[in-house]
């Protein structure tokens, strides 16, 4: 529960490339989460090509601070042979949560840029990941070692929990 309490967004990396070992592990963690019916709409686009990096930053006006990310995941929904297709991008979120988490336990950092539901955003990744009708960016996630280290916000508010008894 660590990570939890220490995420946070991380758009500064150290120009050092991130382990081969380590992606993988990144996405393991993300394969974990739970899906409706167990569907696993996901799909996973590692991008390490500077200048494959250099135009997804230019995606969305949030999205610069990708550009000089040592790796950037693109977690893809498919749409195809889904059993629940309207929870897709809800399976998709839990298992972005999870690479989110899962590079903050390994030491590294990122942020969720969000692409999806925008459709204009969704269709220039798409463009230049060259991919098909039936799979779709849900999100880039540049990750690498941080510049610097920040400290998590407590977020918690009494107010907004409600009991009823």
């Amino acid at each position: 529960m660590n990570a939890i309490f220490h995420r946070t967004s991380v758009r500064q990396f150290q120009n050092k490339p991130v382990e081969e070992e380590t992606i993988e592990q990144i996405l393991r963690a993300a394969m974990a989460a739970p899906s409706a019916g167990n569907q696993q709409p996901w799909e996973f686009y590692v991008i390490t090509n500077p200048k494959t990096i250099q135009k997804l930053s230019q995606c969305s006006v949030y999205a610069g601070c990708a550009a000089n990310a040592p790796v950037v995941l693109v977690p893809c929904l498919r749409t195809e042979g889904l059993i629940f297709p309207q929870m897709g991008e809800i399976d998709m979120a839990i298992a972005t949560e999870n690479i989110l988490l899962e590079i903050t336990e390994l030491g590294l950092g990122g942020v969720w840029l969000g692409i999806a539901p925008l459709t204009d955003r969704i269709e220039k990744v798409d463009s230049i990941l060259d991919l098909k009708d039936k799979l779709h960016a849900f999100a880039l996630i540049p990750i690498g070692y941080p510049v610097q280290q920040h400290s998590q916000q407590d977020r918690f508010d009494i107010d907004r929990i409600h009991f009823i008894r």
